[in-house]
């Protein structure tokens, strides 16, 4: 899995000017007294000044973890890969670890790891060598790959590109990264955060505390 960031339009100052605009004030260079204003906006829940900043990322990651974080929609747009035009070999995600089921929770997943045996790897590598030797016989018969498609499992990756403003992402991060996240989304989102936190370290210091 991979997120890369690819732009970022304003600044924490992009923050800080956006605030201020509501007493008709404008200041050049970012001061100490800035980032109390950071930190007031972010812990009252003035998330319009962090809306400016915007962020676009191109991910790589597998169906399983793409429709989970499709899910948030507010203040960000999704371009996807689509398989209805494109056909080329898809490559598909595997776990290290296998995590055991959680105790007393309808989801995440417990600490324990499960150990698959010999038999069970080979299996889960045969599902996808079949799925992919059947998907690309259709297409050698000329089907509509809108339809072929459908023979790929949930563990192929796909790939897209997210963009939104720098209060969405926060939001996104704050709900992805609890511990009962998905572990694989949880790690991808963790690793945004860190290329966030580069660009908007006091806005996004305060926009993720808990």
């Amino acid at each position: 899995m991979k997120a890369e960031l690819l732009t970022t339009m304003g600044s924490d100052l992009t923050v800080v000017n956006s605030a201020r605009v509501s007493f008709d004030k404008h200041v050049d260079e970012f001061r100490d007294q800035d980032e109390k204003l950071l930190k007031y906006l972010a812990s009252h829940g003035h998330w319009t000044p962090f809306a400016h900043p915007q962020l676009q990322f191109r991910i790589s990651a597998p169906i399983f973890v793409a429709r989970q974080l499709v899910k948030h929609q507010i203040g960000l747009v999704w371009n996807e890969v689509s398989r209805r035009y494109v056909d080329t070999v898809p490559r598909f995600f595997i776990p290290e670890k296998w995590r055991e089921r959680p105790k007393n929770k309808k989801q995440g997943s417990g600490t324990e790891v499960i150990d698959l045996t010999n038999e069970e790897d080979e299996a889960i590598l045969k599902l996808h060598k079949d799925a992919l030797d059947l998907y690309s016989k259709l297409l050698l018969k000329n089907v509509a790959p809108e339809q072929a498609r459908m023979l790929l499992p949930q563990s192929m990756y796909t790939e897209w590109y997210w963009t939104g403003s720098l209060f969405a992402f926060s939001r996104v991060y704050g709900l992805r990264t609890t511990e009962d996240a998905q572990m694989e989304t949880r790690e991808l989102v963790e690793s945004m955060g860190s290329q966030i936190h580069a660009h908007f370290p006091i806005s996004w210091k305060y926009l993720t505390s808990s």
